[in-house]
């Protein structure tokens, strides 16, 4: 696993990235924390299972709905060595993608600085729900989520690939709760079941730092998804052998969870590996 905004300085930003990329190694993100650009402002997950039931989701701006009809609190999870976020370093240097209006973004597939590389794998079309689970699993408008993830062969860009910045991005939450991110299905790798990292923010602003988040958790990928796009090892490598060594019921992650956690956590998948996959998943906070 791996690892993340005022007005004043905004019209800064596209000097501080028009430098960073003519040096092309502005992908480790040095220092950038301390020279934050506020991005504006648009408006404490545990392990608890308290539940609550409602009715059927809103649809989202997509036109996808997420079933909240019993929604939890997401358990809590590690953001791991890589989330770039500004709690952790590099090399010896911070990496914060959080800082940057770049990185809010639908589409995270292609790196945003330095380079335009596009991830390969297959499509995923990621829809995401955040509901209140204290106040009937109600959708929440405003919020940020920030998702990051391997790509199809194990690695972390910024980390693994400190010349990429792909398979990252920030989004702020529509008027019912969604958020909706197209990325690909990201590969397995040793000692993990395959996931995909998300924080929570109350804001774009607040998650500048990275360490003023409201949830910080991981989906799980679903069993069978993962079977049929593993077995093209030409996209994904050794993800076919690395997939069964660890289950989700002994991942050092989702392995101390419930069964309502887990659930709620697995993204629920639909498609094909040539047409790619349509996947929703819940998110549950106590707001």
């Amino acid at each position: 696993m791996n690892g993340m905004h005022g007005h004043g300085l905004a019209e800064d930003l596209p000097l501080i990235e028009k430098q960073l990329l003519a040096r092309r190694h502005a992908l480790r993100l040095m220092a950038l924390s301390s020279a934050a650009v506020l991005l504006p402002a648009c408006g404490g997950g545990d392990a608890s299972a308290g539940t609550d039931t409602t009715t059927s989701g809103t649809t989202g701006t997509t036109g996808t709905t997420v079933s909240n009809a019993a929604c939890i609190v997401n358990s809590t999870e590690t953001n791991g060595p890589y989330p770039a976020d500004g709690t952790n370093t590099a090399s010896g240097s911070t990496s914060n993608v959080l800082t940057l209006a770049s990185a809010v973004r639908s589409d995270i597939r292609a790196s945003f600085l330095g380079t335009s590389t596009v991830a390969a794998g297959t499509r995923v079309d990621l829809t995401i729900r955040l509901v209140n689970a204290q106040g009937s699993c109600a959708g929440l408008a405003g919020r940020a989520i920030y998702l990051w993830h391997c790509d199809a062969l194990g690695r972390y860009s910024l980390y693994d690939l400190p010349n990429e910045s792909y398979l990252r991005g920030i989004q702020v939450t529509d008027a019912n709760g969604y958020v909706t991110f197209t990325t690909i299905f990201p590969g397995a790798y040793a000692g993990r079941y395959p996931h995909i990292h998300f924080e929570v923010f109350s804001s774009l602003a607040a998650a500048t730092t990275g360490r003023s988040s409201l949830l910080v958790s991981q989906f799980a990928m679903p069993a069978s998804q993962a079977t049929a796009v593993y077995a093209d090892t030409t996209l994904y490598g050794s993800s076919a052998t690395r997939f069964p060594q660890t289950p989700l019921a002994s991942d050092n992650v989702f392995g101390d969870n419930t069964a309502a956690q887990n659930t709620q956590q697995t993204i629920a998948m639909t498609g094909s590996n040539s047409a790619g996959y349509t996947g929703t998943v819940l998110v549950g906070i106590n707001a």
